[in-house]
């Protein structure tokens, strides 16, 4: 019977790659997060960079560990169209946890696309500086951040243009787009 010899080296070198990146058992730090949203309790994420280099990752709410050190903390707010996120520096010391906070001002977006006065299909592209964050279908709702964007109500080959849409935080507005 012949035996084979195993290298464990590349595994030992990937264990402690496996734990720091899963914010698990390698991390003698903690950071807790929280996320609001206008004021008000919201759910999102927190990413822990080491320069380009993600170290951690995971929910805000829920204590995520890493190697003591300093580090960016990139908080991301769930739900919101345009994917908003603020980014903060933050030391972790194995002495305590430390805090990082995020509040997002948003606002709410909805646009009816109407034909001849009642409702008919149709979808709206919103823009912000001249990139797409998203779109949406007639009579849904979104939430943005605060801030001007562009919004095009289409239906079938027609557009309507909206140039100055502004989003107000706590706020709704609701665009009547109606293609005779």
């Amino acid at each position: 019977m012949t035996s084979i010899a195993r290298d464990p080296r590349p595994l030992a070198l990937l264990l402690p790659l496996l734990f720091s990146s899963a914010g698990g058992a390698q991390g003698s730090a903690k950071l807790n997060c929280k996320i609001t949203e206008n004021g008000e309790s919201a759910t999102g994420t927190v990413v822990l960079l080491a320069g380009d280099r993600e170290v951690a990752r995971g929910s805000c709410g829920r204590v995520l560990s890493a190697a003591p050190g300093e580090y960016t903390a990139v908080l991301g707010l769930d739900g919101a169209l345009d994917s908003p996120e603020q980014r903060h520096k933050v030391e972790l010391q194995s002495s305590g946890p430390a805090e990082v906070a995020a509040d997002f001002s948003t606002g709410e977006l909805s646009v009816n696309i109407m034909r001849q006065q009642k409702r008919a299909a149709g979808m709206a592209v919103i823009r912000r500086g001249g990139k797409q964050v998203g779109t949406l279908g007639s009579g849904v709702s979104a939430h943005l951040s605060a801030g001007r964007y562009e919004v095009v109500a289409r239906y079938r080959s027609a557009e309507k243009r909206f140039e100055a849409v502004q989003i107000e935080r706590g706020k709704k507005i609701v665009l009547d787009a109606d293609f005779e």
